[in-house]
């Protein structure tokens, strides 16, 4: 199988002609993105990228792509294909928020510009993107930037060798206590009692589940 997956951190170029741009839920990590175009390949299609939330399809004839025999492999593996137009927007809005949080160096982080960038790379107003997240998943944007927030700062927590000024830092947060305010409203425990814990505790959820 030749590997045509992006890194985690890619955008995806628009399809190229006779190709179609399939929008899918649950794709949290560089692994997911292996699994997703080997499956896509295993249904029949030829894949032309993938990245976080998306991949760029067609068959190999150029007949329609059969939705329901995709939407089968996906769903062995907990994907499902997104069609609702609104919902493959928040969807979008998703996958950014991760590629941000959880890939994307931290030199490159817009930490005090969140709203701005996910409002350029995705070409509609922070507003709108807002009010859409919060109608379709029940939760503001702003709170599922924190919970993912949270869970990265559990990830560097487990390592032991950060502690949570450092930790602070690297999420560009403006003290230790901002960071300690949030952890504490996500989690119930402070980063400290946390990571006192040690590593390999039962108090990190999956990407997919935060919200």
């Amino acid at each position: 199988m030749k590997i045509v997956t992006q890194s985690a951190t890619s955008t995806l170029p628009p399809p190229a002609a006779g190709a179609v741009r399939l929008s899918i839920r649950n794709m949290v990590c560089p692994r997911c993105l292996r699994v997703v175009q080997r499956e896509l390949e295993k249904a029949g299609l030829v894949v032309e990228g993938v990245a976080l939330g998306a991949a760029n399809v067609r068959m190999a004839d150029g007949s329609p792509i059969q939705e329901h025999v995709v939407q089968e492999a996906l769903q062995a593996y907990g994907f499902a294909l997104v069609e609702d137009p609104r919902d493959q927007l928040v969807e979008q809005v998703k996958a950014l928020v991760v590629e941000l949080i959880h890939y994307t160096p931290v030199e490159l982080q817009p930490f005090h510009t969140y709203s701005h960038f996910i409002s350029q790379r995705i070409g509609r107003s922070y507003a709108y993107l807002s009010h859409q997240f919060s109608v379709r998943e029940g939760l503001t944007l702003e709170k599922y930037i924190i919970r993912q927030k949270v869970e990265r700062a559990k990830e560097l927590l487990s390592y032991q060798d950060e502690n949570v000024a450092s930790v602070a830092k690297l999420l560009g947060y403006s003290s230790a206590a901002h960071l300690t305010n949030q952890f504490r409203q996500v989690t119930g425990m402070s980063p400290s009692d946390y990571q006192r814990l040690g590593p390999g505790s039962a108090g990190r959820v999956s990407l997919s589940n935060l919200v």
